[in-house]
């Protein structure tokens, strides 16, 4: 229960407190400040506590954005400030300097004195945008008068609507799913359903669509695109229902951004089955449109953790962000430039068109050169963008950019003894590591020792491209190199192999250490850092695993190999999901603040 402390005197016919109290407030008076800090010492330490000033006239939804956003320990608009837990010693000390002094009473509504007490002593005042909403404090008749007009004059519940769909999301999304998802999103909220439960409800559904795609019929293929769109329109719906409602948590974040991806890789495979029962074997396609978005996605998280995560220079005034911002000026551009990325929306519909209406070979073919576009298209502007910048790297970006390399064992020993690169060669070594053993193992046949001295030759180049901390223009690109190396590795040992099962076990075992991965940006992205040091230890890193399987592949016979990889892809499984889970979980009780992702639309 969160406690609404109403200050000043009670204004006959205000709605207020039954508005707190709609708001999940038990609601509380004080006649002065002095009051308010009594009732404030009194609430139990773990309750969030509002100061609203009893004279507000507004609407119930700026109260809302104010009062129970648990994002944020401190908030506050016009005419009321709320704290949670943490941040409630701040507020204490905030009232307390508000108390009269030598008789004299401080002027001007308390709740405004608090917040700028607040900001004197430092405190991170988070002020929701109110938009047209109303949230004031009138100082007489008139003006109160005036305000309930204001208030009158807007549609609160059209305004809450409206705010639940993300700003900034693609064309299918924008104008295919949000216009009527929306609608769902409330009626889940009337109905007391959580962002988690339809979050979970959208896993289930795209399980049902890759079971429905697995059958290989065309009666299921038809049924798994549905399936697919419908999955997709619950995952719009949760994130709709979290900003209607304001529930946001940390495990709700983590959930919504794993399950979107074990939902799609789920279906790649779905449909791999499904070719299978009828005589034609993608796996190979499939892995490889595994490996493609996955790589696309590190590309995404290095390039904003390296620029996003601080800089001390100026905006990047470079020719290609004034083009940019050119661009973004003229309407259809923007979503032209939006749909040609492919992001989330735009991505599955035309999957789940094609799986309806093809055959998952030309929906995977299709697929792939698709996001190969896309993914030439983004790199490049960033790259681009990256040159011309004149930002240098902070410290804790580097730091990021170590984590998202995921360097083992094998690579900390090399990067101890070997000497340190000139500024802006570690991509350039990272990429040519990464071919190397790319290559080898695509010309050389299944069983030679080649693959292994390639990869001990990668192990090497990694050690030196980690050797010094990744601050250079393009140290962004280095995370990616390592992605597509170990995943295309493993792909084209397994394909090398060419026996049943061989390619499905590299699926299991590419998206065990794909899930490590993400699980690291988002760990990144809550603050927490990398995951434990044990857990990269014990699964090797990217490069000891890329020598292991190249060992594998070596020495042991193709059948025995993919029993290898099998056995591998579960082991790493059952630590990488034990320790994500199990942190998650914990950080979630424990109360970490709530998060809400609203950046990633691929």
């Amino acid at each position: 229960m969160s406690t609404a402390i109403l200050t000043g005197q009670p204004v006959p016919g205000s709605p207020i407190e039954a508005d707190l109290r709609a708001l999940g407030f038990e609601v509380r008076h004080a006649a002065d400040a002095a009051g308010a800090g009594t009732l404030l010492a009194a609430v139990p330490g773990g309750e969030r506590v509002a100061v609203v000033d009893a004279r507000f006239v507004g609407h119930v939804h700026a109260l809302r954005l104010g009062l129970t956003d648990p994002r944020f320990p401190l908030a506050a608009i016009p005419g009321a400030v709320t704290a949670q837990p943490a941040a409630r010693p701040a507020l204490a000390r905030a009232l307390a300097r508000q108390e009269t002094s030598g008789g004299t009473t401080l002027v001007g509504s308390l709740t405004d004195r608090i917040v700028t007490a607040l900001d004197a002593d430092g405190a991170a005042v988070h002020r929701p945008e109110l938009g047209s909403l109303v949230a004031r404090v009138p100082a007489d008749p008139q003006a109160a008068n005036e305000a309930r007009q204001a208030v009158a004059a807007v549609d609160d519940e059209a305004v809450r609507l409206k705010s639940a769909v993300k700003a900034r999301d693609g064309f299918f999304t924008t104008f295919c799913i949000s216009p009527y998802s929306r609608y769902i999103a409330r009626w889940c909220a009337r109905r007391g359903l959580t962002p988690n439960q339809v979050t979970t409800a959208s896993l289930l559904t795209a399980l049902i669509a890759a079971a429905c795609a697995a059958t290989g019929t065309r009666g299921g293929f038809v049924a798994a695109g549905v399936l697919l769109i419908a999955s997709f329109v619950l995952d719009c719906t949760d994130g709709q229902l979290a900003r209607y409602s304001l529930q946001y948590s940390t495990l709700g974040a983590w959930l919504d951004a794993t399950f979107d991806r074990a939902k799609e890789y789920a279906y790649y495979a779905g449909l791999a089955l499904g070719a299978a029962r009828g005589g034609d074997d993608v796996w190979a396609l499939a892995l490889g449109a595994m490996v493609l978005q996955t790589c696309r996605h590190v590309v995404d998280f290095a390039f904003n953790e390296a620029h996003v995560t601080g800089t001390d220079a100026p905006a990047n005034a470079s020719p290609t962000a004034a083009l940019s911002g050119r661009l973004d000026s003229v309407g259809w551009t923007v979503w032209v430039r939006r749909m040609i990325v492919l992001p989330i929306g735009e991505r599955w519909a035309l999957i789940a068109v094609l799986t309806a209406v093809t055959t998952p070979r030309i929906t995977f073919w299709v697929l792939l050169i698709g996001c190969a576009f896309a993914a030439a298209y983004t790199t490049a502007g960033r790259v681009l963008r990256s040159l011309n910048s004149k930002a240098r790297r902070t410290d804790r970006a580097a730091r990021a950019l170590a984590d998202l390399a995921d360097s083992g064992p094998v690579a900390e020993g090399l990067a101890r003894v070997t000497r340190r690169l000139p500024g802006g060669l570690a991509p350039v070594v990272a990429l040519a590591g990464g071919a190397a053993v790319v290559a080898t193992a695509a010309a050389t046949g299944f069983g030679t020792p080649w693959p292994v001295l390639a990869a001990a030759v990668y192990a090497l180049t990694s050690a030196a491209a980690v050797a010094r901390p990744l601050k250079g223009a393009l140290d962004w690109l280095v995370p990616p190199f390592f992605r597509a190396a170990e995943y295309l590795t493993v792909l084209l040992l397994a394909a090398r192999a060419d026996v049943n099962g061989a390619l499905p076990a590299a699926f299991g075992l590419v998206a065990a250490v794909a899930y490590h991965h993400y699980d690291t940006v988002y760990r990144i992205r809550g603050g927490a850092g990398a995951p434990p040091a044990w857990l990269v230890r014990a699964i090797g890193g990217h490069e000891g695993r890329t020598l292991l399987v190249t060992v594998l592949a070596a020495v042991l016979t193709a059948p025995r190999f993919t029993a290898a990889l099998t056995v591998l892809a579960v082991a790493v499984a059952l630590l990488v999901l034990f320790e994500s889970i199990r942190y998650w979980v914990s950080a979630h009780r424990a109360g970490s603040p709530a998060v809400h992702d609203e950046g990633e639309t691929a």
